[in-house]
Formats: C-alpha cells, sequence, structure tokens
C-alpha cells in the first residue's frame, strides 16, 4: 500500500511539474498591430463628442474603463432613441495575444450591444477583462445619451 500511494504522489508530481511548464503567461514585451476594430482610430477617424447630423444620429462617447490589459473605450452612435451603432476606441494592444483576443471579441462585443441595446451583455469567454471594461464605457455612453 505505501508503494502505491509513493507512485501515485510521483506521478501526480510530475504532471503538476509538466503542466506547470508548459504554462504560457501573457506576453507584455512584444508589440504587434492594434485589433482590427481599432484600425479607424488609427486612421484618424474619431467620431464626435456629439452632435452629428440628423440622419447619421448623434455620437456619444463613453468614459474610458481601465482594465489589467489596458484601457478600453466606446462611443455609441443613437438614432431615434436606439444604439445605431459602436464604435471601439481604444481596446489593450500591446502585444500579439491582446490583439488576438480583440479581433476575435471586439464584433462580439458589439454585436451583443447592438441586440440588447444595453450594457448588459454576455462577456467573451478568454475576453474578460475585455469585456468587463467594453461593458463599462458602453454603460458610460449609455448614460451620457439619456437612453
Amino acid at each position: 500500500m505505501p508503494i502505491r500511494r509513493a507512485l501515485l504522489a510521483v506521478l501526480a508530481t510530475a504532471v503538476g511539474l509538466v503542466l506547470l511548464l508548459s504554462f504560457k503567461p501573457h506576453d507584455v514585451s512584444q508589440a504587434a498591430q492594434p485589433p482590427a476594430a481599432l484600425a479607424q482610430k488609427q486612421s484618424g477617424a474619431t467620431p464626435a463628442q456629439s452632435g452629428a447630423t440628423p440622419a447619421q444620429g448623434t455620437t456619444v462617447t463613453g468614459d474610458p474603463a481601465d482594465t489589467r490589459w489596458g484601457p478600453v473605450q466606446v462611443a455609441i452612435t443613437v438614432s431615434g432613441g436606439k444604439i445605431a451603432d459602436v464604435q471601439v476606441l481604444q481596446a489593450p494592444d500591446g502585444n500579439r495575444r491582446d490583439i488576438e483576443i480583440n479581433d476575435a471579441a471586439l464584433p462580439i462585443l458589439t454585436q451583443e450591444a447592438l441586440s440588447a441595446q444595453s450594457a448588459q451583455i454576455d462577456t467573451v469567454s478568454g475576453a474578460t477583462y475585455t469585456s468587463e471594461g467594453y461593458a463599462r464605457s458602453l454603460q458610460s455612453a449609455i448614460d451620457r445619451a439619456g437612453l
């Protein structure tokens, strides 16, 4: 019986060591291209703080929400008392992993916000910090727009 326990302990330790050594932490040292959702911001096209033409609606910018990996900020376009569009102004883009996560998550979050017409949106799996920051900035914009 003691040999079985010892063998089990050695096996569990070996498995734990393999898992620990294969762990890949979030790499914050590599800079890469920003998420595709930020391309509009990078090109210099930023939405107005308020008051666009009536046909386009009014654009309202939310507060930046600080997250563990960087700020997230959105602006909403309100038309007819509804959210017509959501633009991502800032999202974590300090390394390739941030960009991969946000390229996948930001379009989903935007679609969720447009469908829900509120900041009560689901968190995207694998993008928890970005999702929470997105929702906080979105709520700020919604509050400013009076929706």
